[in-house]
């Protein structure tokens, strides 16, 4: 079968490339490789995907080129779609609003309007945590209210929810929305706190902690998120059809539309976090406690039961297993001789 995985040489997109061409799906990866972070890393992905298997073929095109996007779609004919290209970051969301206006809202669009127009059995996309903005009531459930994000990343996130519910409802495409959660380990985006803390401890540099270190994550371990976008892939949604819409002949009150929370369920102190790398790395870090930034919350936590109840998946890796194999792939890329 035919899959489309847009993001493909982002850091969950590479993972789910290789996991699903060692199942033996013919996978074609869609990635601009643009320059919010080093391209050197994105490319150096790519072949990674490239060394797997050659049941493979890739196109550097940006989502808001709707033309080539229509064309990949129509010659490729895909049975899924697992849509994880966009503008990522928080924090370059202040600085940079722009970027995410055309990639989070135009390029999905154009993602959706290809789905209309082509038979596609189940559209996976990116969501985030960040939806949830400042929800106080923990752990964070995919029925709680997501109407105050309180940043843009996050506001693009919910409005690519909206949007897809809306085209699920109108044209039929199953869809599921994935609420990431804090995703880590190798090939991690070197902008999210494990590299850029591994950096600075490695460099003898100050790590910035936020808040002055009050800070709760759910860390959330890449083969987890892996094993559950996979498993996903196979398991659309299916719409309801209410019976006081069979009276009144409406169309079904609950579209083919399903949100996820994606995450462990664990969190964990940003601190606790440090000390593992400090273990692992044995060497101690050097913290300079500052104030919050614009846009962070201050915890995270999913409820994953509806995940469970889903695909009858708990995530397997706990956050110490999870910093040792990150530690021991960022000394091997880095060049950093373990010890």
């Amino acid at each position: 079968m035919n899959i489309l995985v847009t993001g493909s040489c982002g850091f969950i997109g590479m993972h789910v490339c290789i996991k699903l061409l060692r199942l033996g799906f013919r996978v074609i990866g869609l990635d601009n490789i643009n320059n919010y972070y080093d391209k050197n890393l994105k490319i150096d992905r790519l072949n990674q995907i490239k060394l797997t298997k050659e049941n493979f073929k890739f196109y550097e095109i940006d989502l808001i080129d709707k033309i080539k996007i229509n064309k990949i779609f129509a010659k490729h004919k895909f049975n899924y779609v697992v849509n994880l290209a966009a503008q990522a970051g928080v924090r370059y969301s202040i600085e940079k609003p722009e970027k995410y206006i055309e990639s989070n809202i135009i390029g999905f669009f154009n993602i959706l309007e290809a789905c209309r127009y082509n038979e596609i059995s189940h559209l996976l996309y990116a969501s985030s945590s960040s939806v949830y903005g400042l929800n106080s009531v923990f752990p964070l459930e995919e029925n709680n209210n997501t109407n105050n994000p309180i940043s843009l990343y996050g506001a693009t996130k919910k409005a690519n929810e909206v949007m897809s519910y809306t085209y699920s409802h109108l044209y039929e495409i199953p869809s599921t929305a994935l609420r990431f959660f804090t995703v880590y380990g190798p090939w991690g985006r070197p902008d999210m706190a494990p590299i850029i803390f591994a950096k600075a401890i490695m460099s003898n540099r100050p790590i910035n902690l936020y808040n002055n270190g009050n800070m709760i994550r759910d860390f959330t371990y890449i083969d987890d998120v892996v094993y559950a976008v996979v498993k996903l892939i196979k398991k659309a949604p299916i719409k309801k059809i209410s019976s006081n819409s069979i009276k009144t002949g409406f169309s079904p009150a609950y579209p083919a539309h399903k949100i996820l929370n994606i995450g462990r369920g664990k969190p964990v102190n940003i601190k606790y976090f440090i000390e593992l790398l400090e273990k692992n790395f044995k060497k101690k870090a050097i913290i300079k406690m500052v104030e919050n930034q614009l846009g962070d919350v201050q915890k995270t936590e999913a409820k994953i039961s509806e995940m469970e109840k889903w695909i009858n998946f708990k995530p397997t890796i706990s956050i110490e297993e999870g910093v040792e194999l990150f530690v021991d792939w960022y000394k091997a890329y880095y060049k950093f001789l373990k010890d």
